[in-house]
């Protein structure tokens, strides 16, 4: 079955830095638009960044210039560089596979999330 191991979460000063991993695994990686949302406490969940087979990326306006997408087909694993990290950066993150390679495709599959925590 399709399964995700998130790692990299952590605290971290304002302006630091952090990188989240998302090992998949029970489906073709290759082929399936790939995502990160978070959840902010007290809040919903927010988009954070999207990455397609064809490795095009897509980010948040909030999170362009700082975090990067990217993905390793061999290692099956999903990335998001995170730097200069804000105190509103603060949630708890979550990797996610979409139905079909579209942006607009439905989540079907989640991680367990990471926990990133930005002291000012």
């Amino acid at each position: 079955q399709v399964q995700f191991v998130e790692s990299g979460g952590g605290l971290v000063q304002a302006g630091g830095s952090l990188t989240l991993s998302c090992a998949a695994s029970g489906f073709t990686f290759s082929t399936y638009s790939m995502t990160w949302v978070r959840q902010a406490p007290g809040k919903g969940l927010e988009w954070v960044s999207d990455i397609n087979s064809a490795g095009d990326t897509y980010y948040a306006d909030s999170m362009k210039g700082r975090f990067t997408i990217s993905r390793d087909i061999a290692k099956n694993t999903l990335y998001l560089q995170m730097n200069n990290l804000k105190p509103e950066d603060t949630a708890v993150y979550y990797c996610g596979k979409r139905m079909t390679n579209s942006l607009a495709a439905a989540l079907d599959s989640w991680g367990q999330a990471t926990q990133v925590t930005v002291s000012s």
